[in-house]
């Protein structure tokens, strides 16, 4: 196996900074590069994302790790811009992404430029990572974990929430009180199209691996079964973890990779490994 190191660089982000983590044991010479791209309420070094960046660098791959820029997250891991959170969209999300993947296309972060990418995304992450995959020929490979089959997750509230101008999030973690201003409510009406997340499914034709714990109650399995019926002709490999819930049992702090996540994380890498 290989030994990476790790370094930590900014990028101009669509709502702040874009904190970035990057292992690699090769800087000087062009190689694929795995992008892990975390859900609603994560960052980079939430529970079992440090764990997982290191495994897939150390598989051989450039692995980049990020907080988008309406995380809200510093460096940390503390909500200290709670604001960017509030005003956080899905376009800005998918905007993020692309300038990461542009970043290391051109070779700014002091690495060789890379041509040949693979996603890994977690629940909402998953979600953009649906997205930008079907609108990115440079993308070879997509394994998604948990995600999210629809951008409006709060169906509901939408006339509440305009007449107060925010919804309250909480932090079940900290119990901080985040606000979720409608900034996202006016992406998902302008940008129906270019959100729909099972459309882009449907245009997908590269390999794609689609985890899914059938006892997620944060995002249930009919959503993963939604994206597979989207898929259509090109349908991804299924793996449906029995008993297991959002985060294949993952916790923040991570004291222990627990039995679920390990079968996740083995089967991610050989998947990068054969198609990336």
């Amino acid at each position: 196996m290989a030994t990476p190191s790790l370094t930590r660089h900014h990028l101009a982000g669509v709502l702040g900074p874009l904190l970035i983590d990057l292992r690699t044991s090769d800087r000087g010479r062009a190689r694929p590069a795995v992008i892990l791209v975390h859900g609603f309420k994560g960052f980079k070094d939430w529970g079992m994302f440090p764990g997982v960046a290191d495994r897939i660098a150390r598989a051989g791959f450039t692995t980049l790790s990020f907080n988008l820029s309406g995380s809200g997250v510093d460096g940390a891991g503390h909500f200290a811009w709670p604001e960017r959170f509030g005003h956080n969209t899905f376009s800005a999300e998918l905007e993020d992404l692309r300038r990461v993947l542009n970043a290391l296309a051109s070779g700014e972060l002091g690495l060789a430029p890379t041509t040949r990418f693979g996603l890994v995304g977690h629940s909402r992450g998953g979600g953009i990572a649906i997205l930008a995959a079907a609108g990115d020929p440079r993308v070879a490979t997509l394994v998604t974990w948990a995600a999210i089959a629809g951008v409006d997750r709060w169906p509901d509230q939408h006339q509440a929430w305009r007449e107060r101008g925010r919804l309250d999030v909480v932090n079940a973690r900290t119990g901080e009180v985040l606000p979720l201003y409608p900034d996202v409510l006016d992406d998902i009406e302008t940008n129906r199209e270019a959100l729909d997340i099972p459309a882009a499914a449907g245009r997908l034709s590269i390999p794609w691996m689609l985890v899914h714990g059938d006892a997620d109650v944060s995002v249930p399995p009919e959503e993963a079964r939604l994206l597979v019926r989207a898929a259509g002709a090109h349908p991804p490999r299924v793996i449906f973890m029995k008993g297991s819930g959002h985060t294949f049992g993952a916790t923040h702090p991570l004291a222990a990779e627990p039995a679920d996540l390990v079968v996740v994380v083995d089967e991610t890498v050989k998947w990068l490994g054969r198609y990336l």
